[in-house]
């Protein structure tokens, strides 16, 4: 028997994705704005669904820098709604995180018990997300992620592909160091979560989901360039040349163990998962 699940997101990278994986019900911001979290929930409650996802958030990080309490209504109040709408019905609430909540130092790549401590407004309303989530007391699963890209939206491969068409020689930074996480991946986990959780909701919990292996933007750049055929030629420069609004992690590794013993679900390999991404922007242009 097929689950009815529902999802907020319709446009964004991950919620194009599920879309195209599995039979969802999407929401986008006309039906259900995340800046009315009383709406979410009533769409929830209206809908009566088998499992609820999560793919909307505000994802604008230098923004959220000036508009913080606009962010947190988006990152952590709509989510903490959804949440309890999720745990009144008894179904299982799957929703999407970020590595930002961790202060990004060292070299270690984070596990889901690490300390948390954001850096910047973006990790700090995501955190209060999460933090709403669990204490709605139902079934659930935080993804927290990191690097997405996908053949939609806005995203790094797509930004490298365009800057490309009009110069051969690109500075990027070279000292975060991340893991690149295919928004097909992330649809696909969303779904195997939601079927699992449906049935055994002692799995419920935090999970790390990150594309394996790390790399540094400057590398992820020369990976694009090289698999679509660019003559671009990259110079790393470390992050204080680059400055934004917001601070960025130096260290965005994600520890992916978790996931895999709980759903036996693999961390996906970006360079895989970056093939995909060329041969769907192929198809498109």
């Amino acid at each position: 028997m097929s689950m009815k699940i529902l999802m907020f997101g319709q446009t964004g990278q991950v919620a194009s994705e599920v879309q195209r994986q599995g039979d969802v019900i999407a929401l986008g911001r006309d039906v259900a704005d995340l800046s009315d979290p009383a709406a979410c929930a009533a769409a929830i409650t209206a809908h009566r669904p088998d499992a609820v996802i999560n793919a909307a958030a505000w994802t604008a990080v230098d923004r959220a820098e000036e508009e913080e309490a606009a962010t947190r209504m988006i990152n952590a109040e709509a989510p903490g709604a959804m949440a309890r709408a999720c745990a009144e019905l008894g179904i299982p609430f799957v929703h999407i995180s970020t590595d930002y909540v961790f202060d990004g130092t060292g070299q270690a790549p984070w596990r889901e018990t690490d300390p948390v401590s954001p850096q910047n407004a973006y990790g700090r309303t995501k955190l209060a997300g999460e933090e709403a989530v669990v204490a709605a007391g139902g079934t659930y699963a935080i993804l927290r992620t990191s690097w997405v890209f996908s053949a939609h939206g806005a995203n790094f491969v797509k930004t490298m592909l365009r800057l490309a068409q009009t110069r051969d020689a690109l500075n990027v930074v070279d000292d975060q160091i991340g893991g690149p996480t295919p928004a097909d991946a992330i649809a696909a986990a969303c779904l195997n979560i939601a079927g699992q959780l449906s049935q055994d909701a002692s799995k419920s919990g935090i999970y790390h989901f990150g594309g394996q292996p790390a790399v540094s933007w400057a590398d992820f750049a020369r990976a694009i360039f090289d698999r679509a055929g660019r003559g671009v030629t990259v110079t790393g420069i470390p992050t204080r040349d680059y400055p934004t609004p917001a601070a960025r992690p130096l260290n965005s590794r994600l520890d992916c163990a978790a996931i895999g013993v709980a759903f036996g679900i693999r961390a996906p390999d970006w360079q895989a998962g970056l093939v995909r991404v060329l041969h769907d922007l192929e198809k498109t242009t």
